[in-house]
Protein backbone atom coordinates (compact mmCIF):
# COMPACT_ATOMS: atom_id res chain seq x y z
CA UNK A 1 0.00 0.00 0.00
CA UNK A 2 1.08 3.65 -0.75
CA UNK A 3 -0.38 5.17 2.19
CA UNK A 4 -0.36 3.80 5.76
CA UNK A 5 -3.37 2.45 6.94
CA UNK A 6 -4.30 4.14 10.02
CA UNK A 7 -6.63 1.92 11.58
CA UNK A 8 -7.97 -1.98 11.27
CA UNK A 9 -12.11 -2.47 11.90
CA UNK A 10 -13.09 -6.31 12.58
CA UNK A 11 -17.07 -6.37 12.88
CA UNK A 12 -20.13 -7.26 10.82
CA UNK A 13 -19.73 -7.92 6.95
CA UNK A 14 -22.11 -4.59 6.23
CA UNK A 15 -19.97 -2.32 8.82
CA UNK A 16 -18.33 -0.82 5.68
CA UNK A 17 -20.85 -0.60 3.54
CA UNK A 18 -21.23 3.36 4.08
CA UNK A 19 -21.42 6.60 2.09
CA UNK A 20 -17.68 8.27 2.40
CA UNK A 21 -15.82 5.02 2.06
CA UNK A 22 -14.06 5.71 -1.07
CA UNK A 23 -11.49 4.16 -3.45
CA UNK A 24 -12.24 0.35 -2.04
CA UNK A 25 -10.30 -2.34 -3.04
CA UNK A 26 -10.38 -5.76 -1.72
CA UNK A 27 -7.14 -7.55 -0.40
CA UNK A 28 -6.58 -11.44 0.06
CA UNK A 29 -4.06 -12.45 2.47
CA UNK A 30 -2.81 -15.91 3.31
CA UNK A 31 -0.74 -16.04 6.48
CA UNK A 32 1.42 -18.67 8.23
CA UNK A 33 -1.81 -19.23 10.44
CA UNK A 34 -4.17 -19.85 7.30
CA UNK A 35 -6.68 -17.55 5.47
CA UNK A 36 -8.55 -14.67 7.55
CA UNK A 37 -12.44 -14.93 8.10
CA UNK A 38 -12.78 -12.98 5.12
CA UNK A 39 -10.84 -10.89 2.26
CA UNK A 40 -10.07 -7.73 3.40
CA UNK A 41 -11.37 -4.37 2.01
CA UNK A 42 -9.25 -1.17 2.70
CA UNK A 43 -10.46 2.43 1.25
CA UNK A 44 -10.21 6.35 2.18
CA UNK A 45 -12.38 8.03 5.34
CA UNK A 46 -11.73 11.54 4.50
CA UNK A 47 -8.41 11.08 2.93
CA UNK A 48 -6.95 7.81 5.43
CA UNK A 49 -6.53 4.58 5.03
CA UNK A 50 -8.90 2.00 6.46
CA UNK A 51 -9.00 -1.48 6.41
CA UNK A 52 -12.51 -3.88 7.73
CA UNK A 53 -12.39 -7.23 8.13
CA UNK A 54 -15.47 -8.78 8.52
CA UNK A 55 -14.94 -11.73 11.27
CA UNK A 56 -17.49 -13.71 10.67
CA UNK A 57 -17.24 -14.02 6.47
CA UNK A 58 -19.35 -12.29 4.21
CA UNK A 59 -22.71 -13.57 4.95
CA UNK A 60 -21.56 -14.81 8.66
CA UNK A 61 -20.94 -18.31 7.57
CA UNK A 62 -18.38 -18.89 10.81
CA UNK A 63 -19.51 -19.42 14.17
CA UNK A 64 -17.23 -17.23 17.23
CA UNK A 65 -15.27 -20.94 17.79
CA UNK A 66 -14.67 -21.26 14.22
CA UNK A 67 -13.07 -17.47 13.67
CA UNK A 68 -9.31 -18.21 12.80
CA UNK A 69 -8.90 -15.36 15.29
CA UNK A 70 -4.82 -15.81 14.73
CA UNK A 71 -4.90 -15.44 10.66
CA UNK A 72 -7.34 -12.19 11.14
CA UNK A 73 -4.89 -10.60 13.31
CA UNK A 74 -1.60 -11.35 11.49
CA UNK A 75 -3.14 -10.31 8.52
CA UNK A 76 -3.94 -7.05 9.94
CA UNK A 77 -0.27 -6.48 11.35
CA UNK A 78 0.64 -7.95 8.08
CA UNK A 79 -0.51 -4.57 6.51
CA UNK A 80 1.37 -2.43 9.05
CA UNK A 81 -1.93 -1.50 10.77
CA UNK A 82 -0.96 -0.65 14.81
CA UNK A 83 -4.52 0.23 15.71
CA UNK A 84 -7.39 -2.42 15.82
CA UNK A 85 -11.38 -1.53 16.49
CA UNK A 86 -13.55 -4.45 17.37
CA UNK A 87 -16.98 -4.02 16.61
CA UNK A 88 -19.16 -6.38 18.16
CA UNK A 89 -22.59 -7.50 19.72
CA UNK A 90 -22.91 -8.15 23.45
CA UNK A 91 -25.20 -8.27 26.10
CA UNK A 92 -25.46 -7.10 29.50
CA UNK A 93 -25.21 -8.69 32.72
CA UNK A 94 -25.66 -4.77 34.87
CA UNK A 95 -28.95 -2.91 35.12
CA UNK A 96 -27.59 0.30 34.38
CA UNK A 97 -26.31 -1.32 31.25
CA UNK A 98 -29.13 -0.85 28.94
CA UNK A 99 -30.36 -2.36 25.02
CA UNK A 100 -28.41 -0.11 22.97
CA UNK A 101 -25.87 1.69 25.04
CA UNK A 102 -22.29 1.23 24.04
CA UNK A 103 -19.63 -0.15 26.17
CA UNK A 104 -16.06 0.58 26.23
CA UNK A 105 -14.78 -2.12 28.66
CA UNK A 106 -11.11 -2.33 29.87
CA UNK A 107 -11.37 -5.73 31.69
CA UNK A 108 -11.99 -9.02 30.09
CA UNK A 109 -12.32 -12.87 31.60
CA UNK A 110 -11.78 -15.78 28.99
CA UNK A 111 -14.16 -18.68 29.84
CA UNK A 112 -13.58 -19.84 26.21
CA UNK A 113 -11.91 -23.47 25.66
CA UNK A 114 -11.78 -24.38 22.12
CA UNK A 115 -9.35 -21.68 20.69
CA UNK A 116 -5.92 -21.20 19.97
CA UNK A 117 -5.10 -18.20 22.33
CA UNK A 118 -1.55 -17.22 21.21
CA UNK A 119 1.14 -17.44 18.51
CA UNK A 120 3.88 -18.34 20.30
CA UNK A 121 4.75 -22.30 20.68
CA UNK A 122 6.94 -24.51 18.74
CA UNK A 123 9.90 -23.83 19.70
CA UNK A 124 9.46 -20.31 21.11
CA UNK A 125 7.98 -19.03 24.39
CA UNK A 126 6.87 -15.16 24.79
CA UNK A 127 4.99 -14.46 28.56
CA UNK A 128 2.86 -11.20 27.08
CA UNK A 129 1.58 -8.48 29.86
CA UNK A 130 -2.06 -8.56 29.87
CA UNK A 131 -2.99 -6.85 33.03
CA UNK A 132 -4.72 -4.21 31.04
CA UNK A 133 -5.64 -6.18 27.90
CA UNK A 134 -7.71 -3.15 26.48
CA UNK A 135 -5.44 -0.10 25.03
CA UNK A 136 -6.27 2.41 27.23
CA UNK A 137 -4.94 5.43 24.50
CA UNK A 138 -7.07 3.84 21.77
CA UNK A 139 -10.39 3.18 23.90
CA UNK A 140 -9.91 6.74 25.53
CA UNK A 141 -10.00 8.09 21.88
CA UNK A 142 -13.29 5.75 20.87
CA UNK A 143 -15.19 7.02 23.82
CA UNK A 144 -14.35 10.86 22.72
CA UNK A 145 -14.94 9.48 19.34
CA UNK A 146 -18.66 8.26 20.31
CA UNK A 147 -19.62 11.41 22.70
CA UNK A 148 -19.93 13.28 19.42
CA UNK A 149 -23.04 10.34 18.59
CA UNK A 150 -26.54 10.60 20.08
CA UNK A 151 -26.11 7.14 21.91
CA UNK A 152 -25.25 6.57 25.57
CA UNK A 153 -21.95 5.51 26.06
CA UNK A 154 -20.30 3.51 29.47
CA UNK A 155 -16.34 3.69 29.89
CA UNK A 156 -15.26 0.60 31.19
CA UNK A 157 -16.46 -2.92 33.06
CA UNK A 158 -15.46 -6.83 32.45
CA UNK A 159 -16.60 -8.55 29.20
CA UNK A 160 -16.74 -12.10 30.08
CA UNK A 161 -16.01 -13.94 26.53
CA UNK A 162 -17.91 -17.66 26.16
CA UNK A 163 -17.59 -20.04 23.57
CA UNK A 164 -21.12 -19.95 22.25
CA UNK A 165 -22.50 -20.47 19.70
CA UNK A 166 -25.28 -21.06 22.01
CA UNK A 167 -26.38 -18.43 24.80
CA UNK A 168 -26.17 -18.59 28.37
CA UNK A 169 -28.88 -20.70 30.59
CA UNK A 170 -30.24 -18.57 33.52
CA UNK A 171 -28.06 -20.48 35.93
CA UNK A 172 -24.76 -19.28 34.03
CA UNK A 173 -26.02 -15.53 33.39
CA UNK A 174 -26.66 -15.65 37.17
CA UNK A 175 -22.88 -16.94 38.20
CA UNK A 176 -21.24 -14.48 35.81
CA UNK A 177 -23.27 -11.61 37.30
CA UNK A 178 -21.90 -13.04 40.94
CA UNK A 179 -18.63 -12.81 39.38
CA UNK A 180 -18.96 -9.37 38.88
CA UNK A 181 -18.87 -9.31 35.09
CA UNK A 182 -20.68 -6.35 33.10
CA UNK A 183 -21.32 -7.95 29.80
CA UNK A 184 -21.24 -11.22 27.72
CA UNK A 185 -20.32 -11.91 24.52
CA UNK A 186 -18.26 -14.61 22.36
CA UNK A 187 -15.57 -13.07 20.17
CA UNK A 188 -13.22 -10.60 22.32
CA UNK A 189 -10.68 -13.69 23.71
CA UNK A 190 -8.85 -14.53 22.40
CA UNK A 191 -9.05 -11.64 20.03
CA UNK A 192 -7.84 -9.36 22.47
CA UNK A 193 -4.72 -11.23 23.41
CA UNK A 194 -3.42 -11.93 19.99
CA UNK A 195 -3.60 -8.37 19.09
CA UNK A 196 -1.17 -7.61 22.51
CA UNK A 197 0.92 -10.10 20.75
CA UNK A 198 1.60 -8.33 17.75
CA UNK A 199 1.85 -5.37 19.72
CA UNK A 200 -1.19 -3.59 18.29
CA UNK A 201 -3.44 -1.30 20.40
CA UNK A 202 -6.65 -2.67 20.44
CA UNK A 203 -10.57 -1.47 21.72
CA UNK A 204 -13.89 -2.64 21.88
CA UNK A 205 -17.21 -0.72 20.41
CA UNK A 206 -19.82 -3.51 22.38
CA UNK A 207 -22.83 -2.61 21.20
CA UNK A 208 -25.35 -3.72 23.88
CA UNK A 209 -28.40 -5.80 22.12
CA UNK A 210 -30.28 -7.34 25.84
CA UNK A 211 -29.94 -8.66 28.95
CA UNK A 212 -28.77 -11.48 28.19
CA UNK A 213 -31.40 -13.95 29.87
CA UNK A 214 -30.96 -12.89 33.71
CA UNK A 215 -33.08 -10.51 33.73
CA UNK A 216 -36.71 -11.03 35.49
CA UNK A 217 -38.87 -8.56 33.48
CA UNK A 218 -37.25 -8.15 30.08
CA UNK A 219 -37.51 -10.93 27.45
CA UNK A 220 -34.59 -13.38 27.23
CA UNK A 221 -32.12 -13.15 24.55
CA UNK A 222 -33.11 -14.12 20.90
CA UNK A 223 -31.20 -13.91 17.60
CA UNK A 224 -34.19 -11.39 16.43
CA UNK A 225 -33.25 -8.75 19.69
CA UNK A 226 -29.16 -9.05 18.47
CA UNK A 227 -30.42 -8.38 14.73
CA UNK A 228 -32.23 -5.21 15.61
CA UNK A 229 -30.40 -3.32 18.06
CA UNK A 230 -26.82 -4.18 15.78
CA UNK A 231 -28.85 -2.87 12.61
CA UNK A 232 -30.16 0.00 14.54
CA UNK A 233 -26.44 0.81 15.66
CA UNK A 234 -24.54 0.02 12.45
CA UNK A 235 -24.83 4.02 11.56
CA UNK A 236 -23.58 5.25 14.89
CA UNK A 237 -21.02 2.68 14.76
CA UNK A 238 -19.95 3.91 11.03
CA UNK A 239 -20.19 7.44 11.96
CA UNK A 240 -17.76 7.32 14.88
CA UNK A 241 -15.32 5.32 13.13
CA UNK A 242 -14.97 8.44 11.32
CA UNK A 243 -14.55 10.69 13.94
CA UNK A 244 -11.83 8.26 15.29
CA UNK A 245 -9.87 8.33 11.72
CA UNK A 246 -10.37 12.25 11.82
CA UNK A 247 -8.70 12.44 14.95
CA UNK A 248 -5.86 9.58 14.67
CA UNK A 249 -2.52 10.65 14.50
CA UNK A 250 -0.18 8.19 11.84
CA UNK A 251 2.88 7.81 14.04
CA UNK A 252 1.56 8.11 17.70
CA UNK A 253 3.39 5.67 19.93
CA UNK A 254 1.96 3.28 22.16
CA UNK A 255 3.52 1.04 24.84
CA UNK A 256 1.11 -1.61 23.43
CA UNK A 257 3.54 -1.08 20.21
CA UNK A 258 6.30 -2.79 22.10
CA UNK A 259 4.36 -5.41 23.91
CA UNK A 260 7.17 -8.51 23.20
CA UNK A 261 9.76 -6.65 24.58
CA UNK A 262 11.49 -8.40 27.29
CA UNK A 263 8.53 -11.00 26.87
CA UNK A 264 10.33 -13.34 24.72
CA UNK A 265 12.25 -16.49 26.89
CA UNK A 266 13.73 -18.39 24.74
CA UNK A 267 17.45 -18.55 23.74
CA UNK A 268 17.26 -16.97 20.07
CA UNK A 269 20.04 -19.82 18.86
CA UNK A 270 17.52 -22.38 19.74
CA UNK A 271 14.21 -21.74 18.00
CA UNK A 272 13.40 -23.75 15.00
CA UNK A 273 14.31 -22.04 11.56
CA UNK A 274 10.75 -22.69 10.63
CA UNK A 275 9.50 -21.23 13.88
CA UNK A 276 11.38 -18.64 13.06
CA UNK A 277 10.49 -17.68 9.94
CA UNK A 278 6.39 -18.60 10.98
CA UNK A 279 6.48 -15.67 13.51
CA UNK A 280 8.94 -13.11 11.70
CA UNK A 281 6.35 -10.45 11.17
CA UNK A 282 6.17 -10.51 15.30
CA UNK A 283 9.67 -10.84 16.49
CA UNK A 284 12.29 -10.31 13.73
CA UNK A 285 13.26 -6.94 15.25
CA UNK A 286 13.67 -8.76 19.10
CA UNK A 287 15.89 -11.30 17.72
CA UNK A 288 18.28 -9.64 15.28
Amino acid sequence: MSNKIVLGVIGGSGLYNFEGLENQQTIEIETPFGKPSAPIVVGDLNGKNVAFLARHGIGHTITPSEVNYRANIYALKSLGINKVISVSACGSLREDYAPGDIIIPDQIFDFTHKRHRSFFGEGIVSHVSVADPFCKNLSAQLQNSLSKENVKVHMGGTYVAIEGPRFSTKAESHLYRSWGMSIIGMTAAPEVFLAREAELCYATMAHITDYDVWHETVEPVTIEMVIKTLLNNTAVAQKSIVNLVDNLAENDECECHQSLKNSIVTNSTLIPGKTRKKLDLLVKKYLD
